[in-house]
């Protein structure tokens, strides 16, 4: 069946995005917000809003609500972006209650992803990679400490029902485990709910690297190569590349393979993305699936010319993949910078302001995916991502030299951002070099020479001196 209408039960960015596939496939968008989002973009831009006033933060979580405001709408299908619902297996079990089309996995499967050590079973008795560790979420700390000195230290401590970097510590030795065990079933139950932990060996040095899954209900099961998600700041993601400056071709297409035939054999549908960490050595470990669209998807949108959401509706409409394997060719590299309104130069402090001098790069290669415009005040009840700056070059080099002049040309005035540190990094030989893990930031953070400086205001003082030469001249 066909769908028509659809309901974003999202804000920002990927509302916008969701809004964009929409508008190309000839179907009704249909936006919900919070008071603060009143004068959101993707609000003006979708065809139909509804307010959901009250707590700003429950106004994305409260499903029934969403739904009762979808069937008013009279939509046939919701799609929950990234982050609030996208992973509720609940939801999409009331969507298909209420009668209307949940754009993502089955319910049972977001559940089954969505717990980490269930997720892990089943990837391994499908021949997947895994590190070694609890196959059962734990919460007694006696019995959490007895495994990990069977394991050997280091280990990882992981939110059992989370992600995010959430409920994560590393424990490098006995006599800290304690004490860090604590806090990271604290940090769970705050944020998740739920406390339970699981524990598996450290990889010291890994890179972060993950497979884009496309699958529709016909058993068709692809991949759109790899992503690069290594330079991170306390476990979340600020960079994220496709495909890898250094991960060996054989490396990429094992990890693709095993994916692919992981989820076939687990019946996957849907948009996924299957996570890993990779040693020195290129041996791969299962960590985690998301069962939504990514924040980073769009480098691989841009290396495989698929695009990534209207697929996932076109699997919610019944319909096979539009493309094969075979149909998928891989080309160059993409870079995507995550624009935060945050100071690096003060430990990341989440900061907010009015949009003024705003400035976009172009050229050929150059993606915005934002809802900023000038006027615009940032609500401050949300994560501080405002936005991603996405660049596509023919080659690891072409990519690199864009991305610079890209980040020189971004200014966005009015409130301080994390910009400062993407052009720092893009500077920096190591990553010129391909050469990062997940280490990198934590080891090359007071050595980057990081600076805020408002591109508008630098070319404004350029404009003044040449007008006052010119004036000069005319004197003369």
């Amino acid at each position: 069946m066909k769908i028509k209408k659809i309901l974003i039960a999202n804000r920002g960015e990927i509302a916008l995005r969701i809004i964009r596939a929409c508008k190309e496939m000839g179907i009704t968008s249909v936006a919900i917000f919070s008071e603060p989002d009143l004068n959101g973009l993707w609000v003006r831009r979708a065809d139909e809003a509804y307010p959901i006033l009250g707590d700003p933060i429950k106004a994305y979580l409260d499903y029934e609500r969403i739904i009762d405001i979808a069937k008013k709408a009279g939509v046939d299908a919701i799609h929950p972006g990234y982050g609030f619902l996208s992973e509720n297996g609940d939801f999409a079990r009331a969507c298909e209650r209420a009668g209307i089309k949940f754009i993502g996995p089955r319910a049972d499967d977001i559940d089954l992803y969505g717990d980490k050590m269930a997720s892990k079973t089943a990837m391994k008795k499908v021949g997947m990679p895994v590190l070694e560790g609890t196959e059962e979420p734990i919460i007694d700390i006696k019995e959490a400490e007895k495994i990990a000195k069977q394991i050997g230290f280091p280990v990882i401590i992981k939110a059992a029902f989370g992600g995010g970097g959430r409920g994560m510590r590393i424990v490098r030795s006995e006599e800290e485990f304690k004490e860090l065990f604590e806090a990271a079933t604290s940090e769970s139950m705050k944020f998740f709910g739920r406390g339970e932990v699981f524990i598996e060996k450290y990889v010291e040095n890994p890179r972060h690297i993950e497979v884009q899954i496309l699958a529709d209900t016909h058993g068709n099961v692809i991949h759109l190569g790899i992503r690069d998600c290594s330079i991170q700041r306390r476990h979340q993601k600020v960079i994220e590349i496709a495909e890898s400056p250094s991960l060996s071709k054989d490396t990429r297409d094992k990890i693709c393979e095993v994916s692919v035939n992981a989820l076939k054999k687990l019946g996957y549908v849907s948009a996924g993305t299957v996570e890993f960490l990779v040693d020195e050595n290129e041996n791969f470990y299962f960590i985690e699936m998301n069962t939504r669209v990514q924040v980073e998807h769009p480098v691989s949108e841009v290396v495989s010319g698929v695009d990534i959401i209207q697929e996932m509706i076109r699997v919610a409409e019944g319909e096979k993949l539009s493309i094969t394997q075979d149909d998928v060719n891989i080309r160059g590299f993409a870079i995507e910078f995550r624009l935060n309104s945050e100071d690096p130069t003060k430990n990341f402090m989440p900061t907010t302001g009015t949009i003024k001098n705003l400035m976009l790069p172009g050229g050929i290669g150059i993606r915005n995916d934002n809802a900023l415009y000038e006027g615009y005040k940032l609500p401050t009840n949300y994560d501080s991502m405002i936005g991603k700056l996405i660049v596509y070059g023919k080659d690891w080099e072409d990519t690199v030299n864009k991305a610079r002049r890209a980040l020189d040309e971004l200014n966005i005035g009015g409130v301080v951002t994390n910009i400062p540190l993407h052009r720092a990094v893009i500077r920096d030989e190591d990553f010129i070099k391909g050469k990062f893990t997940t280490k990198y930031l934590d080891e090359k953070l007071e050595k980057l020479d990081i600076k805020n400086e408002d591109i508008f205001e630098k070319e404004e003082a350029k404009a003044k001196f040449l007008k006052e030469l010119v004036d000069e001249l005319k004197k003369q």
